[in-house]
């Protein structure tokens, strides 16, 4: 990497590029994901699902991409709190004459909240989704690292919708679910303009459809992944 190229992704213009570019990232994965989890509604005892959720787990592109997934969100999340200790030490007071509730949304002024939130939520996912998956798709062999398939989930390299009802039967869990799409909204909500403003594209012209679109997108996001457990825990799916 040359030194312009370093000292460019080291300025607070370089850090909000990684930002946005991250955001985008990201913001095109949950597409992605919501509608592999969309398969349920074809309400055939999983059938569409499960032959989606196979082809993901077993594509070698896609064990690409979702590695540089995981690096995407490690990369999102210390750009974020950079950025915040940045912005902390650069302002270390208040300013006591700007009323903030008039320059901004509440929910631009809680990112660092609702990211903590959405940290918590995506590490609940994960543990009941991502980790149990990949240790029934490893099956034996996950036991050479000390790990046991969870119970209901045995059945996941075949089933892995058997496997989501089984998860979404729990009550606590579709709470936890819920409580952080509110906080994915939001994180949205904000994140999705930000992620266009960092490419410089912020003017009168199309600001206000960037806007509207990243309301419908999140909206629509949320919304579709809120479902998948409520429908499951209320048995709307067979």
């Amino acid at each position: 990497m040359s030194n312009s190229s370093s000292s460019f992704l080291k300025s607070s213009l370089g850090k909000k590029f990684i930002m946005g570019f991250t955001g985008l990232f990201l913001i095109s994965f949950l597409v992605v994901h919501v509608c592999i989890n969309a398969c349920i509604y074809f309400n055939d005892n999983g059938e569409t699902f499960n032959m989606a959720a196979g082809f993901m787990a077993n594509n070698i592109i896609i064990k690409v991409v979702e590695v540089g997934l995981f690096l995407g969100i490690i990369a999102h999340i210390v750009q974020a709190l950079v950025i915040s200790m940045h912005n902390s030490k650069a302002r270390p007071q208040k300013y006591a004459v700007q009323n903030q509730a008039v320059s901004s949304k509440w929910y631009s002024r809680s990112m660092g909240l609702l990211g903590t939130l959405l940290l918590m939520f995506l590490i609940v996912h994960l543990a009941n989704f991502w980790v149990p998956t990949k240790l029934a798709l490893y099956g034996e062999n996950a036991k050479f690292v000390g790990y046991n398939v969870p119970d209901g989930f045995a059945g996941m390299k075949e089933n892995p919708f058997e496997a989501l009802k089984t998860v979404f039967a729990n009550p606590i869990i579709v709470t936890v679910y819920l409580l952080g799409l509110v906080s994915l909204f939001y994180h949205l909500l904000h994140g999705f303009q930000s992620a266009f403003q960092s490419f410089g594209l912020n003017h009168k012209n199309y600001t206000p459809f960037i806007k509207s679109l990243g309301f419908w997108y999140s909206l629509l996001i949320c919304l579709l992944f809120a479902s998948m457990p409520i429908t499951l825990f209320l048995g709307l799916i067979k």
